[in-house]
């Protein structure tokens, strides 16, 4: 019996444990979104300062295309603004559709579709903790645990910028003070001048 109850609380311990606290005080100026890899990594200055595992849209390869399409959004955004009474525990609001997506949408006779978020676990279900990473499951927002998103939200200022990128399309290296300025491997691929025929 006490081995059970070991084990339980090891469970409850690694689903709701928020590794790697950040400091009180602690403010960001970027988000990187990796989305291949599950990933959001969170920067100051240039310096990333954390990584959390996330869940993503139940169709998560490619970027958002209309709504509807359970994608998350590919493209540099910004954090607008913030509901303390979402019903998936906090929410940070990003700032798609861009006027770029809107017209891409509109060409095509959709609706870019709206309220992508940064969120914690639907309320009610928080108990779940790290194991919704399990598979992807939101309607196209990033998904964290209760504790990430608390975390999350006390150092994000309104108007950090954040970009979710398929990261298998993007180099890793980054210049200091720009985690977002990659080039993909296809584009650059696409710029080499042909070869001479012999």
């Amino acid at each position: 019996m006490a081995c059970v109850a070991v084990c339980v609380l090891a469970v409850y311990f690694y689903a709701h444990h928020n590794w790697n606290p950040l400091a009180s005080g602690t403010t960001i100026d970027r988000i990187a979104v990796e989305k291949s890899v599950k990933r959001l990594s969170i920067f100051r200055d240039g310096r990333q300062i954390k990584s959390y595992r996330i869940a993503l849209g139940r169709n998560p390869v490619g970027a958002k295309q209309e709504e509807g399409d359970m994608k998350t959004p590919e493209g540099i955004y910004k954090i607008d603004s913030r509901n303390a009474q979402s019903s998936f525990h906090l929410a940070l609001h990003i700032s798609y559709p861009s006027d770029e997506d809107n017209r891409r949408a509109a060409a095509r006779g959709v609706s870019a579709g709206f309220d992508i978020m940064i969120h914690g676990i639907q309320n009610g279900r928080g108990w779940i903790g790290a194991f919704h990473r399990w598979k992807n499951w939101t309607a196209g927002c990033i998904a964290l645990t209760d504790e990430e998103i608390e975390e999350l939200w006390r150092v994000t200022p309104d108007g950090t910028t954040i970009a979710p990128r398929d990261a298998r399309r993007f180099s890793l290296a980054r210049p200091v003070g720009s985690p977002f300025r990659s080039i993909t491997l296809q584009s650059r691929a696409r710029a080499r001048p042909p070869r001479p025929e012999a």
